[in-house]
This record gives structure tokens, sequence and C-alpha cells, in this order.
């Protein structure tokens, strides 16, 4: 089975596939839009904002996602978004393409995040950590 493919500094520990977001910069590379491309990459203000975040005491991973994917979606263009997820077989309206594809990118900071010792996430079976799901 081929690994997934995942942006740079993604691990998995959050989102396994980034399907939606891969999608989403293949389809504004081929309608020439790098702007969208750019715009839905992680910047410095991106982790900055995390560790705002972490250091005012977001404290689950829900919570986390949840404000991320609302900062995200004003990145994302609906248009774009659903005619991406439209190549992975998904007919969804622009709003929703966009809240998927931004909440794919809320993860990835979140996983970077980890990466680069700005927050660190609780596995279930550690003390403090929850189960998902």
């Amino acid at each position: 089975m081929p690994k997934p493919r995942r942006p740079p500094f993604a691990t998995g520990s959050v989102v396994e596939s980034y399907d939606f977001l891969y999608a989403y910069w293949e389809e504004a590379r081929e309608s020439g839009d790098e702007a969208a491309v750019e715009e839905s990459m992680l910047s410095r203000e991106d982790f900055d904002s995390l560790q705002r975040l972490v250091e005012e005491g977001v404290y689950s991973l829900e919570e986390l996602l949840s404000t991320l994917t609302e900062r995200f979606k004003a990145r994302v263009k609906p248009e774009l978004a659903a005619r991406a997820l439209g190549r992975l077989g998904l007919s969804v309206g622009g709003e929703e393409a966009a809240h998927l594809v931004a909440r794919q990118l809320a993860a990835w900071l979140v996983e970077a995040g980890e990466h680069w010792g700005i927050l660190r996430l609780r596995r279930p079976w550690e003390p403090g950590g929850r189960r998902r799901g």
C-alpha cells in the first residue's frame, strides 16, 4: 500500500491523508491561481497564532482544530475547493469544500507545531489523554 502524501512536517498523527489539500493545490495550479497555492501554505504568522493559542490554554485538539479551521477558511477559495474535491469524486458545495480543505490546513499546522515543539499531543494511552471519536 502506498504511503499517503503529506506536506512538510506533517506526521499523520491528526490527519492520515492530505488528499483534499493536495487536490486543492493541483486545482489551483492548473487554474493558474498561484496566489491560492501561496495562501494555503503555512506561514510564520500561522505558527505564531498557534503558539498564542497554546499559551492561552486551548486544551482540546478539537477546540484547537476548530479555531484554526475558521482562521484558514478565509484563505481557501470555495469554488477552487469544490472543483478540487470533485477530482476526488466528492460532490460538495463550495463552503463545505472550503471547510474540508481548511480543516486539513489546521491539522497540518497542529502536526507541524508538534514537530517543532510548539505543542505536544497526548495519546489516548498517556495520562490525561483521551480517546478520539
